[in-house]
């Protein structure tokens, strides 16, 4: 586990605990934006003591602390990003398959953008787009 991790923990004023460590690296060893199912099949595997509900309230609790990001399909399922900077994602319609994606150009165009056209009543907070599309097979 690196300690960039285990910093960013106790920088937010989290304990260090086996089980934060175990589910982050799931996730990061996952590296497919995995839901809450795919991170709790893992975790069964290679640590079978951590609860379900544990799983549940870590991941709560990482998303809280701006460790992870919630990533919502078009299947309206729930995803987990450990990649927590500004970026966008591309989105397989037909695998679910989720990449991250950046461009700062697109970053300063959008960001100008809502500099010169405000949305009335609406003060954003931050922008993510999904670029929705097929991947091609290789």
């Amino acid at each position: 586990m690196n300690t960039d991790f285990r910093e960013k923990l106790q920088e937010k004023g989290l304990k260090v605990t086996p089980q934060r460590v175990a589910i982050f690296e799931a996730i990061l060893k996952l590296n497919n934006h995995p839901t809450a199912e795919d991170i709790i099949a893992f975790i069964k595997t290679n640590h079978p003591n951590i609860s379900v509900g544990t799983v549940y309230k870590v991941l709560d609790t990482f998303v809280e602390n701006n460790l992870l990001k919630k990533v919502k399909t078009e299947k309206d399922s729930m995803r987990y990003d450990p990649h927590v900077a500004n970026h966008h994602h591309l989105y397989c319609y037909e695998t679910e398959r989720i990449d991250d994606y950046e461009d700062e150009k697109l970053n300063e165009l959008i960001s100008n953008h809502f500099k010169t056209h405000k949305i009335k009543n609406f003060k954003i907070q931050d922008i993510k787009l999904q670029i929705t599309g097929k991947f091609n097979n290789q």
